[in-house]
């Protein structure tokens, strides 16, 4: 028998296919089960980006192939976005790259800067292509815990950030940020892009940041892009989506921006695997960026709803869990009396106790575990409903 594929073995079971082919099952037998695993937002597109699309692929020269880069004008667009949102400049020529979403344009760069045996620091629990994709290149992963409380995790980071230098060799060639993170919910201030940049300046690591979640927010101030800080740009680079800003993750657009040889490097990896998104979907992507905001207003306005009847909702019947700051995800402690479980089983238990589905906090890495994240993406009967059927089983589990 042939042995497995090199870079297939360096990949672990997916842990969240237990709870998804148990979710299968139970809706194959007619259950209905209130679906809070994957954060896949169930809002539609606001409609003038679809009616841009729709105009744009009446135009039959927009049927062929595309440009892997992005079109000069969506380019420009996420350029424009940066200037007015972060006060940020940048040359669409050579600092920004149109990408499938931020996913593919984190695992194309993870190809494309990667040797063998590079080290990577990336941040425990975390979005698993901040690791794999890496893993997959052929790197070697160290993990930094970055799973502490919101009143010193900024510190906490730094410190694990120091050590996993100093006790790294060779040196990291690069670190992983991701704040509002995925899926603890875990926001920085500008404060800690400059530690942040101020450090990695000084070993040369660059900085690869993803701030898919930074529209997501419900505080008063938003969350700040890495690239603020002056002289960033030197070592980071920063992705970002319109999947959750938009309700466009089927669209499959985001973006990389910033230090000119990293986006080089991954629009010419891109160059050879790919002509870009169909060119309707990127002129209507330049639409959402250079269109009417109040769309992405109403999003925030609801996820901080569905946050806040989630969290309460539990608090009524003791599963106190803290209201994230910003994101789409709800990062819960397993309560106390499933803790010996562990997240998987607990994932499990909910789902055929309760009809409801959550992603497992070690899906995320070993520092996930004892957690469940909820991805706000049912509206708010269906929550109701949801917290009905969760407080009965934790009844019923006492009794």
């Amino acid at each position: 028998m042939i042995e497995a594929f090199h870079r297939i073995k360096r990949l672990p079971p997916y842990v969240f296919a237990e709870v998804n082919k148990l979710k299968a099952e139970a809706r194959a037998a007619g259950e209905d089960i209130i679906d809070f695993g994957m954060g896949n937002p169930d809002t539609p597109t606001p409609q003038h980006i679809v009616d841009k699309m729709v105009e744009a692929v009446q135009n039959p020269k927009t049927h062929r192939y595309s440009t892997s880069r992005g079109i000069p004008g969506l380019r420009k667009a996420l350029a424009a976005y940066y200037e007015r949102r972060f006060n940020v400049t940048l040359n669409p020529e050579t600092e920004v790259v149109a990408t499938l979403g931020s996913k593919e344009g984190l695992a194309n760069l993870a190809q494309a800067i990667t040797s063998p045996g590079d080290i990577i620091l990336v941040p425990n629990p975390c979005y698993p292509i901040h690791s794999f994709g890496f893993i997959i290149a052929g790197g070697s992963i160290r993990h930094m815990p970055a799973c502490g409380g919101d009143a010193t995790f900024q510190e906490d980071f730094m410190r694990e950030l120091e050590r996993a230098v100093t006790h790294s060799i060779p040196k990291p060639l690069a670190v992983v940020l991701n704040f509002p993170q995925n899926p603890t919910a875990h926001c920085v201030d500008l404060a800690f892009y400059e530690e942040a940049v101020k450090f990695c300046k000084k070993h040369e690591i660059y900085i690869l940041s993803d701030i898919a979640y930074s529209e997501i927010y419900f505080t008063d101030t938003p969350p700040p892009s890495v690239l603020q800080v002056p002289g960033a740009k030197d070592i980071a680079v920063e992705f970002s989506s319109l999947s959750k800003t938009y309700s466009m993750p089927g669209w499959r657009v985001g973006f990389a921006a910033g230090n000119e040889k990293l986006v080089g490097a991954l629009t010419r990896i891109k160059s050879y695997v790919d002509y870009g998104a169909f060119t309707p979907i990127q002129v209507a992507a330049t639409a959402a960026l250079n269109g009417p905001q109040d769309c992405v207003d109403e999003l925030r306005a609801l996820y901080k709803e569905r946050r806040d009847v989630l969290c309460d909702g539990l608090a009524r019947f003791g599963w106190d869990v803290p209201k994230p700051d910003a994101t789409m995800f709800v990062w819960a402690p397993v309560p106390e009396q499933f803790r010996e479980m562990g997240s998987l089983e607990f994932s499990k238990k909910l789902l055929t106790e309760a009809n409801v589905a959550v992603a497992p906090g070690v899906g995320f890495g070993e520092y996930g575990e004892n957690f469940v994240r909820f991805g706000l993406v049912e509206n708010l009967h269906r929550t109701r409903q949801a917290l009905r059927n969760i407080r009965d089983f934790f009844s019923g589990s006492t009794e």
